[in-house]
């Protein structure tokens, strides 16, 4: 478990300054995982809300090396900067033990970074894979994505008198990065900090790559209050409808249950985008999303409680 008053002594390495959003779920997501590990790091990331707020030129918000790349490539890129760092490792001009870490929201990882990513990891280079995921593409304009859930309104899949939002059911990143059989795999979010860091400690000490998927709320997209980050985000665990899990060596294991989870309205309810379910030709959307959040809880109780390899 991560010790508060230890990590209060390490360096900040996402500076105060930057502009994204008072109340973004992103820079809190990057601030806890960038506390897994005291090594030196790189950071690369893709192009996005975090690369476009923290590096506005000529200003910086990241006090450590940054790469930014395309929207699409940010695994590639860092793959080879990775392979790089051991030729030099091995031929003696490094000594220093260095680690690797790529950010990436879900536009530019659950769609269109996805080839890259996978690539990566079946190649087996050792870096950490952060995905923030705000569950839409929010830096352009909240258009839909593979990750927006199921009944949400955005601006490409807006609701209306001919639409009830999203048709399609969220992509499941999660269990597509455990299947590429890499070293450890987990979900996490800002509101559970010693659970996301302890994750993080995990995912840099891994032999291999490591994938980290962290719901990252944005207050603009989902249409909320900006004060009520933490709130929404632990609404999302306590609901069920994001289950803290991890996956090491293909083991699946809950790092956190709630002992009764609340009806996912609760979590629905705080947010604009959600606000057409509550009209009553809607009512069906809210009990799918129930049902669906009910089955994937119990299909990872059974993963878990088999205590086999997915």
């Amino acid at each position: 478990m991560a010790n508060i008053k230890e990590l209060s002594k390490y360096p900040e390495r996402l500076t105060g300054g930057h502009r994204l959003c008072s109340g973004c779920g992103a820079s809190i997501a990057v601030r806890q995982v960038l506390l897994g590990t005291k090594d030196p790091i790189v950071v690369a990331a893709a192009t996005g809300c975090l690369e476009v707020a923290t590096t506005i030129y000529p200003y910086t918000a990241w006090a450590v090396p940054f790469i930014h790349n395309a929207f699409e490539n940010v695994a590639a890129t860092i793959s080879g900067t990775e392979t790089a760092y051991r030729a030099l490792k091995k031929k003696g001009k490094i000594k220093k033990e260095i680690k690797f870490v790529a950010f990436g929201g879900d536009g530019g990882t659950y769609d269109i970074g996805l080839q890259s990513l996978s690539g990566a990891l079946e190649r087996g280079h050792k870096f950490v894979y952060v995905c923030y995921d705000n569950e839409a593409y929010m830096n352009t304009g909240v258009q839909r994505s593979s990750a927006t859930p199921y009944g949400a309104s955005t601006t490409t899949a807006p609701a209306g008198k001919e639409s009830f939002g999203k048709p399609q059911h969220r992509k499941d990143l999660t269990a597509i990065a455990a299947a590429h059989n890499i070293p450890y795999v987990a979900q996490a979010t800002i509101s559970n900090w010693n659970d996301l860091i302890t994750k993080s400690e995990k995912a840099f000490k891994a032999d291999g790559p490591a994938f980290l998927n962290i719901l990252a709320m944005c207050h603009r997209g989902w249409r909320y209050k900006e004060a009520d980050t933490i709130k929404v985000a632990k609404l999302s665990v306590d609901t069920g409808f994001w289950p803290l899990i991890e996956i090491e060596n293909g083991v699946l294991r809950f790092t956190y249950k709630p002992k009764e989870r609340k009806p996912v309205v609760e979590f629905l309810k705080v947010q604009g985008r959600f606000k057409h379910l509550f009209k009553e030709e809607n009512k069906h959307v809210l009990e799918n999303i129930q049902k669906e959040v009910d089955l994937n809880f119990k299909r990872l109780e059974n993963f878990a409680e088999a205590g086999c390899k997915i």
